[in-house]
């Protein structure tokens, strides 16, 4: 027993405990009080059923934690092929819910076959990169990494959950930076997100990136292969993007995507810019210290949509305050930081990739979630880790940190592994 003492990591596990108390704090103000009078009754029970679900994830953390190395080594590939056939019953058996043909029902339990997928295909790209004798920063190696992520991604879309989508997406580059590969090859995949953003928001700033990002290459690198392939994926993703807002989206669609520009505009401050209006209003009347438990006039009088799930963070900034919400971003900040700091102890690829890995995406969530409520991004209906009322992605999100922590833990092990 002495080496749970000796090697857990009872600071980042103490966070986990934090963050989702803080969670379950604010689910709690968001579904009670004056609040409930304008929720169905099912919403009401949010509050009790994220709270068994944090029970469940107790079980998991404390059941990972035992599970010795091989344990996961070997779990790593079938889980991802479970993975797959979970998503693919979802898209062909599955329930609908927000859109998204994404939960799969057992009786009285549903879950969300995107979200527990996550664990089964960060478990298959770090065992990917751990098996190989090649360079993970070569070519090759990251192109079949990357059709690991790509494939369930796909499986997602088809499921009509583009939000969940872009997270995996998201992945890609911090698994291909932490396995190895050239900051300037990153930057150069990381382009078109940021290229496609900015023509949404404001096209000259999209044009003035592209020709930095062009520039920049080519002062840094002198190759002009990767200029011009700079060049393609900007200068295509800025076409493609004012393509589709003109030919390909449908009117409401076009509006959802461009609301986040300008939602306070009359042709959206009553549809969909209402979300963004209201959590902007919330979390701008919390003021320095907030309004107190129980106490925010846009939570209690439901005027937050999804208060309880995508727009928790709305919920906090009123309730708690400007104080209250920096908080939470600096438990977030020093939990990902020691993530990463786990991810640099353990010197065996697998369990370092999947450290890093479960730090990547919940970074992903957290800027996504964060800066959607604040107004920066579109609404895609992306949860907080930890905080967002969901027991599918609490529990996946618990794993991939239980399963970090466990490696972590029993990283002397690795030495009788070829890496």
């Amino acid at each position: 027993m002495r080496i749970w003492y000796r090697n857990l990591d009872h600071g980042t596990l103490l966070l986990w405990g934090i963050l989702t108390t803080a969670g379950l704090v604010a689910i709690y103000s968001s579904t009670h009080g004056a609040a409930q009078e304008f929720l169905l009754d099912s919403v009401r029970q949010n509050f009790y059923r994220q709270l068994l679900w944090c029970g469940m994830c107790v079980v998991v953390i404390v059941i990972a934690l035992f599970q010795p190395v091989r344990f996961y080594l070997s779990l790593a590939m079938p889980a991802y092929v479970v993975s797959l056939i979970l998503l693919i019953a979802a898209l062909l058996f599955g329930r609908e819910v927000g859109g998204a043909q994404s939960w799969i029902s057992i009786g009285p339990i549903g879950f969300q076959s995107s979200e527990l997928a996550k664990v089964g295909t960060l478990l298959a790209v770090a065992h990917f990169f751990s098996a190989r004798t090649q360079s993970p920063g070569r070519i090759p190696a990251a192109l079949q990494a990357v059709g690991l992520i790509v494939v369930p991604a796909i499986l997602i879309v088809l499921q009509n959950d583009v939000g969940t989508a872009l997270v995996y997406l998201g992945l890609i580059p911090v698994m291909l930076l932490w396995g190895g590969m050239q900051l300037s090859n990153v930057l150069l995949i990381l382009s078109p997100a940021v290229a496609g953003y900015l023509a949404i928001v404001y096209l000259p700033a999209a044009i003035v990136f592209a020709v930095v990002l062009m520039g920049g290459l080519f002062w840094a690198t002198g190759d002009y292969r990767r200029v011009v392939l700079a060049t393609v994926l900007t200068g295509g993703t800025i076409g493609t993007a004012l393509f589709a807002l003109s030919t390909v989206l449908e009117p409401h669609q076009v509006a959802r995507v461009i609301s986040f520009t300008n939602p306070e505009a009359e042709e959206f401050r009553s549809g969909v810019g209402f979300h963004l209006v209201q959590s902007k209003a919330a979390i701008g009347s919390g003021g320095l210290f907030g309004s107190g438990f129980m106490e925010g006039t846009q939570t209690q009088g439901r005027l937050i949509p999804e208060q309880s799930t995508d727009f928790i963070f709305s919920v906090i900034g009123e309730e708690w305050g400007f104080v209250g919400a920096v908080a939470i971003l600096v438990f977030f900040s020093v939990f990902l930081i020691r993530l990463v700091r786990i991810a640099s102890q353990v010197r065996h690829p697998f369990a370092s990739m999947i450290a890093a890995g479960a730090a990547g995406m919940y970074l992903i969530h957290l800027v996504i979630n964060v800066g959607m409520v604040m107004g920066l991004l579109p609404v895609i209906g992306i949860p907080l880790p930890f905080l967002s009322y969901g027991g599918s992605a609490l529990l996946s999100n618990t794993a991939m940190l239980a399963i970090a922590l466990s490696l972590h833990m029993r990283r002397d092990d690795f030495s009788i592994f070829r890496y």
